[in-house]
């Protein structure tokens, strides 16, 4: 049970609520209301799976920054306590239960299925080449409403590219803001980042930027699919979460982070995807 604990925290289980209200979102938009049960169980598998392998290869991979750190020192612990092997073990086993859930869904989630396996798998290392780290995350984490249309309906539309376009917008930019914690380190130790490059204030208005497209692209989303009161009270609140996330940052600055970058974000998915249920089971 300890070491089921550990694994849980290495992986921190508790951000899955970043990208799985949105997969979930796309799967409901494009079944028009609650999903059949065999695709929302064989989303869930593979959401659940393809995240934990990436944080999996996260952690190994930045293992030896991660050891220089004093922010993360308790991830070194942690893989010390789990051994490397049996994280590696796990990290391969999620790609192969990944790729079996999309195999049981359809054909097109299965050709597109190494996408994210590659993404999941170059992103450690952008971050010693290149600042645009951020924003490859917001790609990663953006497809998954994208993906759950897809296990739903193989075909493309605007619908879930709005969703897309918010999401990885949002994952960009209050990735940046977690970035802010660890500037002096990177900068000692010549990694990446767009805080880095451009310095704090740049980075706070590169946020602003991004997350104004977040907010435009979900009330566009409204407006395509002609949403009513429900979706347009959780936007409001969106908007609101994303303001007080902005000034919880302007105010105190990294001694809010916490909350400003998970219990103001983590709200964020919650509340759209409430909102959404909400619509569809008014309609």
């Amino acid at each position: 049970m300890k070491k089921v604990k550990a694994f849980l925290e290495l992986i921190k289980f508790e951000h899955s609520v970043f990208a799985l209200p949105f997969a979930y979102l796309g799967l409901f938009i494009a079944e028009g209301g609650w999903p059949r049960l065999r695709i929302f169980f064989w989303v869930t598998v593979a959401m659940v799976a393809i995240r934990t392998s990436g944080m999996c290869l996260n952690r190994l991979i930045d293992q030896p920054m991660d050891e220089k750190n004093p922010r993360t020192q308790g991830r070194i612990e942690l893989i010390g306590f789990l051994k490397r092997p049996r994280i590696w073990l796990i990290t391969v086993t999620s790609i192969f239960l990944f790729l079996f859930s999309c195999s049981q869904l359809n054909s097109l989630c299965l050709v597109l299925s190494p996408v994210p396996i590659v993404l999941i798998w170059v992103y450690p290392y952008l971050k010693k080449i290149t600042w645009c780290s951020h924003f490859i995350l917001g790609i990663i984490l953006g497809v998954a409403p994208y993906a759950g249309w897809l296990a739903s309906r193989p075909e493309w539309s605007w619908i879930p590219g709005l969703l897309t376009l918010s999401v990885a917008s949002w994952v960009s930019g209050f990735d940046m803001i977690y970035a802010l914690q660890d500037l002096e380190f990177d900068r000692a130790n010549q990694l990446k980042s767009f805080p880095v490059k451009f310095g704090i204030e740049r980075t706070i208005v590169m946020v602003r930027v991004l997350h104004g497209l977040t907010v435009v692209s979900l009330g566009l989303f409204g407006l395509l699919l002609g949403m009513g009161v429900w979706y347009w009270l959780g936007w409001v609140l969106v908007v609101a979460l994303i303001t007080r996330e902005h000034g919880l940052i302007g105010r105190f600055g990294l001694a809010k982070i916490d909350e400003a970058f998970f219990n103001m974000n983590a709200w964020v998915s919650v509340v759209i995807f409430v909102a959404v249920i909400l619509e569809l089971t008014w309609r």
